[in-house]
């Protein structure tokens, strides 16, 4: 370690970077108490902060218990079915795969305080924007996971070449524990800084990082919010950050972004780690928390995912910016794909979980309600490779764009009506929670018809040669991940 002074050019005076180490044991506390909350995790040091995966209390018992069937393609499953050669318990090591449900855990209520802007400025109570309730999980059973034999890895699903192509992508390109923990402790720093001047401001990682749907150049989605009887301008806001950030020791260059929902961009000082931080979008925060939901529901999801992106990044229809798809629209478009099957991928969970998704949930209990959820279990035994054409032939011969809306909230189409959300749109993917078009970027025909001869090409070409670097540039892009390590 080296005194302040003497710092090489470049390097942090401190060994966890550009941030002092903690002078007590921290939280990973996404209901933000001052102890461990009932979601916290206990980290001695930054090294060891884990992802946020929930885990069951351990049981001796091998098999479900009566009352808490595991869900199979929406499914109960009797418990004749269970037996120690088809069902095994969930391993509760860092290498198996994350659960979906643990034992109910009662949620404490929230703070009410105040929130406090810079000296001299009046004070405004800690209450929401949009009206919520607390999560009523108490009549929900404890559910013990059980999974097939031999289906925590995904080589289950790679026993083809397009597959393994796709396994060594996702497992080269996937967000590490390493970087999880970079935006976690630069988050903690942040919301401590920013309470100086919001004193009850509660700061939520979202997006890609904290869904599990991120890779490891994947910049971080950060959402302030700020509740109370008054109403907070987020340009106003963002304003304030600016100047406070400009004067934080590990924060550089700080750009306000004026979009439909104004952001604060900035890095992460001497990195190249992105932040885009914006006010009270708390849509952000419940949406997070749903594609992490449905991301772990099955060991598919990631890597189908993550290949997608990647494909639609290459072929240029991946920016929203610059009139084409958004990330999260790509990603709504794909489980859509893998609900439709004639053997799902994936249930809805809105539809068959309704309160652990209620968009009317408190916000600090948002986390929570994923907990609550059984094992899904599907019988669609696709390989990636298969699910991966059959989403390009969906959207390249299926699909009618002109007459129907994407929903995930339902796991179907809805139709096209003429309402002002959809008519005279190319693309309509519903929002889950606001049910608005996210599709709505794409609103001029070229960039819409380049959309479609992208999944049309991609599917003939794929279809043929079976092989993923006819389409996206494999060792190219797992060159250009690890770069960023």
């Amino acid at each position: 370690m080296f005194p302040r002074s003497a710092a090489p050019r470049g390097r942090s005076v401190y060994s966890h970077g550009p941030y002092p180490p903690p002078a007590v044991p921290r939280y990973y506390d996404y209901n933000h108490q001052r102890a461990a909350g009932v979601n916290s995790f206990h980290v001695p040091v930054p090294e060891r902060l884990p992802p946020y995966e929930w885990k069951p209390t351990p049981s001796t018992s091998r098999v479900p218990p009566p009352h808490a069937p595991t869900m199979i393609n929406g499914r109960k499953r009797s418990n004749d079915e269970y037996s120690h050669h088809v069902v095994k318990r969930q391993r509760l090591d860092s290498s198996s795969r994350p659960l979906i449900s643990s034992p109910p855990i009662q949620i404490p209520p929230p703070l009410h305080l105040h929130d406090q802007e810079i000296a001299g400025s009046s004070r405004s109570s800690f209450t929401g924007n949009d009206r919520s309730y607390h999560s009523p999980h108490s009549h929900l059973h404890p559910q013990v996971s059980a999974i097939p034999e031999g289906s925590n890895s995904l080589q289950v699903y790679a026993k083809d070449k397009l597959s393994g192509q796709m396994v060594e992508l996702y497992e080269a390109c996937q967000q590490q524990t390493p970087d999880l923990v970079r935006k976690e402790t630069c988050r903690t720093r942040l919301q401590q800084d920013i309470q100086g001047v919001y004193a009850v401001a509660r700061l939520y990682l979202t997006g890609s990082s904290m869904s599990g749907l991120g890779c490891r150049s994947s910049d971080a989605d950060l959402c302030l919010v700020l509740k109370g009887n008054k109403r907070h301008d987020p340009i106003h806001v963002l304003s304030v950050l600016q100047r406070l950030f400009k004067s934080l020791p590990y924060v550089e260059r700080t750009q306000l972004i004026r979009a439909k929902v104004p952001i604060l961009r900035f890095r992460e000082k001497g990195s190249d780690l992105e932040f885009d931080l914006n006010v009270n979008n708390t849509v952000g925060i419940r949406n997070t928390f749903l594609l992490r939901s449905y991301a772990y529901a099955d060991l598919r999801i990631k890597p189908i995912i993550l290949v997608v992106k990647k494909w639609a990044r290459h072929n240029q229809i991946n920016d929203a910016s610059k009139g084409t798809l958004s990330s999260y629209t790509l990603v709504l478009m794909v489980l859509h794909y893998l609900q439709t099957r004639n053997e799902p991928v994936l249930p809805s969970l809105q539809r068959d979980y309704p309160e652990c998704f209620n968009p009317l949930l408190d916000i600090n209990a948002v986390p929570e309600g994923p907990k609550h959820i059984p094992p899904y279990i599907s019988r669609n035994q696709s390989s990636l490779g298969e699910l991966l054409l059959g989403f390009l032939k969906y959207y390249a011969t299926d699909f009618r764009w002109d007459k129907q809306v994407i929903s995930v909230r339902e796991a179907r189409t809805l139709p096209k009506n003429n309402s002002k959300e959809w008519r005279n749109k190319y693309i309509c993917v519903e929002e889950p929670f606001e049910r608005n078009n996210v599709a709505r970027a794409v609103h001029e025909k070229v960039k819409f018809d380049a959309i479609k001869a992208q999944f049309v090409e991609s599917w003939r070409i794929l279809q043929k040669r079976k092989d993923l670097n006819s389409i996206l540039p494999v060792r190219a892009i797992i060159n250009k991940e690890s770069s960023r390590r």
